[in-house]
C-alpha cells in the first residue's frame, strides 16, 4: 500500500482536513448545478491552476494520478459522438474532470490520519447509540490506501504482456489481476488479524 499524500509541501497541507473535505462537497454540489459549458471550462482550467501552483512536480504527480480517468473518458466521448449529444456529453467530462481533480487535490494535501478524524467526529452520533464505527474507518482508509497499488498492479500486468506481445492485453489480464487483488485482501485480512481485527472493546 502507498500513500497519496504529496510529498511536496504546499500551503494547503496545514489548512485543516474538514474545511478542505466540505469545500470539496461544496465545490462538487456546485459543479452539478452548472449547465454552462464556459463556466465548466472555466473551472477546469482554475482547478489545473492549483495543481499548478506549487510547482512543476506536485503538478505532474496529481496529472499522473488523474490518468486512470481516460478510458472513463473516452467511453462517454464515444458514447454522444455515437448519440450526437455533443453538449451533453461535454458537460458531463468537465464536470467529472474537475470533481475528481479537486478530489485528488484534496488527498494529495491531506493526510489520511487527518481525514479519518474528520469521519470519526462525523460518527460520533452513531458512536453514542451504542454503535462501533471502527469497521467504517477502517474501511475508508483502506481503500484510499490500496486503489494506487491496485491501479499500479494493474499497470505492470499490461506492461508485462506489451513486452511478451505484440498485441493489446485487454481481457487476457483480467485473471492475474484478480488474482493479484485477492492475494493483496488476504495478506490485509492476515495483518489485521494479527493486530487483533477490526473490532475494539470498548468505544472511546
Amino acid at each position: 500500500m502507498i500513500s497519496l499524500t504529496s510529498p511536496v509541501r504546499t500551503r494547503a497541507h496545514s489548512w485543516p482536513a474538514g474545511v478542505k473535505l466540505a469545500a470539496l462537497g461544496a465545490a462538487t454540489f456546485a459543479l452539478f448545478l452548472i449547465s454552462d459549458l464556459r463556466i465548466l471550462a472555466a473551472a477546469l482550467v482554475g482547478m489545473a491552476g492549483l495543481y499548478a501552483l506549487p510547482g512543476r512536480q506536485f503538478f505532474r504527480t496529481g496529472m499522473e494520478r488523474l490518468r486512470v480517468l481516460w478510458p472513463f473518458l473516452a467511453i462517454l466521448a464515444i458514447w454522444h459522438i455515437l448519440t450526437a449529444t455533443y453538449a451533453e456529453g461535454a458537460e458531463i467530462i468537465l464536470r467529472l474532470l474537475t470533481a475528481v481533480g479537486l478530489a485528488n487535490l484534496v488527498t494529495m494535501t491531506t493526510a489520511l490520519s487527518e481525514m479519518i478524524a474528520v469521519i470519526r467526529l462525523l460518527a460520533t452520533p452513531l458512536r453514542r447509540l451504542g454503535l462501533s464505527t471502527r469497521a467504517l474507518e477502517l474501511a475508508i482508509a483502506l481503500v484510499i490506501r490500496i486503489l494506487p497499488a491496485l491501479i499500479e498492479n494493474g499497470q505492470r500486468l499490461s506492461d508485462a504482456w506489451r513486452a511478451r506481445s505484440p498485441r493489446r492485453p485487454g481481457w487476457r489480464v483480467v485473471v492475474p489481476f484478480t488474482l493479484l487483488a485477492l492475494d493483496d485482501a488476504d495478506h490485509l485480512a492476515e495483518a489485521l488479524r494479527a493486530r487483533g481485527g477490526i473490532l475494539e472493546n470498548k468505544e472511546t
